[in-house]
């Protein structure tokens, strides 16, 4: 590959990071600012993406969002990942042993997303393939992912803004911070109907072989059956299962090195 092929490549990813939840179409002018590239040279880039399918143009605007493409790359790596098959029998465990719903979520840096889902259904368990989206913040599995991300990640996760999705949902940047704190300490996150009113949830980290945190495994159900009393046994139950998960992907927690803690500057949002 030559060199300006790859500095091509370079440009392309650094134009795909512009986007996120919040900035979901962006101008020429927009992402040339935010990557620093030259404006023509942005436009031929971008121009070439959206013949390969990796950006759409809205019609007559000179506005760009990510394309369909991206989409169908991402079900065939999850289609693909080993998370799946690996966790299999660990997710069906986990539900006949609480009789709740477990949720098999990754974890993008932003959001949580479900990915499979299983019901008890008397003794069988009934498992669904999913994608459904929820910003990290609002959720058991995406506070569990977050907390154990490096401390840049944090930054720009509540530099980005934190979405009130229900009345309990942290917003303070500071309190986020305090929580991840605490889901780090005992190695497990609760949603405490921050997601969904009437919903509690306890979600757990999943680590890969190089040690990095990249989903999680959470039991969810009303809040009438989760109980303190029963959220200190979901936790217990969470946290083994989601560390067989990992083990079986390979992680071994005697030969990591130690994660930076969490600092209290994660709360201060740049201007």
């Amino acid at each position: 590959m030559s060199q300006d092929n790859l500095k091509s490549i370079v440009k392309m990813v650094a134009i795909l990071d512009c986007f996120s939840r919040i900035e979901r179409q962006l101008s020429v002018a927009e992402i040339a600012r935010k990557t620093q590239i030259p404006r023509g040279t942005a436009h031929r880039i971008i121009r070439t993406m959206k013949d390969l399918g990796l950006l759409e143009q809205e019609r007559q605007r000179d506005q760009y969002q990510l394309g369909m493409k991206l989409f169908e790359l991402g079900t065939t790596v999850l289609a693909n990942m080993d998370l799946q098959r690996e966790a299999k029998s660990s997710v069906e465990a986990l539900t006949r042993v609480t009789g709740e719903t477990v949720h098999l979520s990754v974890f993008d840096g932003m959001n949580s997303t479900v990915i499979n889902r299983t019901d008890p259904e008397g003794s069988r368990v009934n498992t669904l393939f999913v994608l459904e989206s929820s910003p990290a913040h609002a959720t058991s599995s995406g506070k569990a992912a977050l907390a154990f991300q490096p401390d840049t990640v944090i930054r720009k996760f509540i530099s980005l803004g934190l979405r009130r999705i229900a009345p309990n949902t942290i917003t303070d940047p500071k309190l986020l911070v305090e929580e991840l704190q605490k889901v780090r300490q005992r190695g497990y996150a609760v949603d405490d109907e921050e997601l969904n009113p009437g919903t509690r949830c306890v979600g757990a980290p999943i680590f890969n072989a190089s040690g990095r945190v990249f989903a999680a495994l959470s039991v969810s159900g009303t809040t009438s059956r989760f109980t303190p009393e029963r959220i200190e046994t979901f936790s217990r139950l969470v946290m083994h299962y989601a560390g067989q998960i990992s083990e079986q992907l390979g992680y071994r927690p005697d030969e990591q090195s130690e994660e930076d803690k969490i600092s209290p500057e994660s709360a201060q949002v740049a201007a």
